[in-house]
């Protein structure tokens, strides 16, 4: 099992180097279209309807990207990716971008050599037990069988949280969250572990969500965001700047209602910048000057895709806790647009 894990890794490596300075940005350009790597189906996050068209919180980050680049948030063709298939599809190139809940790590960026350009959310690996079980505790799972996405960071966490606690548990390998879904809900393992964004959206598809619990321990931190590959700056940049914009679009207020308003103009400096009524910074990106108001205007800023998707008010119901900006006591800053 190391040998294929080794093996693996220096198969990402090996295609990591071969298209490490490719320069993507004007690949997307010259093809018309965004390239992005998503999940292959988490409502709210990212999840195609009945005629194929996606949509959700993370898919807001690729249309955010393409529109950027291209001016177009609709030229995106989006690439499902399990927690297996997902790096290999970015280090080969089938896919110019990853938008799939993907956390950061020191691994990750260094040895399997990708960049990622910033986080969109801030999470953490919780437990979903039926609530017929009568757990109230993640310590008092000891025996259970556990649904489990392999390739993940939630499966080493599994093994560090149960042998912290000396308590044993069985691993029930799945691929997908639909696959965990269904096995779940067959009763073929009595937990569903992963981050707890992603179980509320879970939970949220079953018929009768009260019926399942999501227990109170959070056992990592999950910093979610879209990455690149390493050695192509420029497009890193074109990236994370994209993800700033949104971000910093909600902190200064502009949303896609009030967009026509301020790109006639504003007397906040920071708003013109972004929004490129004044300043170069679109040509420092080698992109228009109204990338991040064609960013912003694709799904609306950070506040309005994260409401939209995964908010109080729709069924997964997210607060916005660590997600809320820094003015409001969250962890959402974005550096200056100067």
């Amino acid at each position: 099992m190391k040998k294929s894990v080794f093996l693996g890794a220096m198969t990402i490596l090996g295609l990591a180097a071969g298209v490490a300075h490719a320069g993507t940005l004007e690949d997307v350009q010259a093809r018309g279209k965004l390239r992005c790597g998503v999940t292959t189906g988490l409502v709210g996050f990212a999840a195609p309807d009945a005629n194929g068209h996606w949509d959700g919180f993370d898919v807001g980050m690729c249309r955010a990207v393409a529109a950027a680049v291209l001016g177009d948030g609709a030229a995106v063709e989006f690439v499902p990716t399990t927690g297996k298939t997902r790096f290999t599809a970015l280090a080969s190139g089938e896919v110019d971008l990853l938008a799939r809940n993907t956390t950061w790590t020191f691994s990750r960026d260094v040895d399997l050599k990708f960049e990622f350009v910033g986080v969109n959310y801030y999470d953490g690996q919780g437990f979903m037990v039926p609530k017929e079980l009568g757990v109230s505790s993640a310590k008092e799972l000891d025996g259970a069988t556990v649904c489990i996405q392999t390739g993940t960071t939630t499966e080493l966490n599994l093994a560090d949280f149960f042998r912290a606690n000396n308590i044993s548990y069985e691993p029930v390998p799945i691929e997908t969250n639909a696959e965990a879904q269904q096995q779940y809900l067959a009763g073929a393992c009595d937990v569903y572990t992963t981050d707890a964004s992603g179980l509320a959206a879970t939970r949220a598809t079953f018929e009768d969500p009260a019926a399942h619990v999501v227990l109170p321990e959070i056992i990592s931190k999950e910093p979610l965001g879209p990455l690149v590959r390493h050695g192509d700056n420029e497009w890193a940049d074109v990236a994370r700047w994209s993800l700033n914009a949104l971000i910093a679009a909600e902190e200064m207020g502009i949303t896609s209602a009030n967009m026509d308003e301020l790109l006639k103009g504003t007397n906040n400096p920071e708003v013109n910048r972004i929004l490129g009524t004044e300043g170069t910074l679109g040509e420092m990106l080698g992109l228009s000057a109204d990338w991040a108001a064609n960013a912003i205007k694709a799904g609306g800023n950070y506040g309005e895709l994260f409401e939209k998707n995964i908010g109080a008010s729709t069924p997964i119901g997210l607060s916005r806790g660590l997600n809320a900006q820094w003015t409001e006591g969250g962890l959402l800053y974005s550096p200056p647009f100067r």
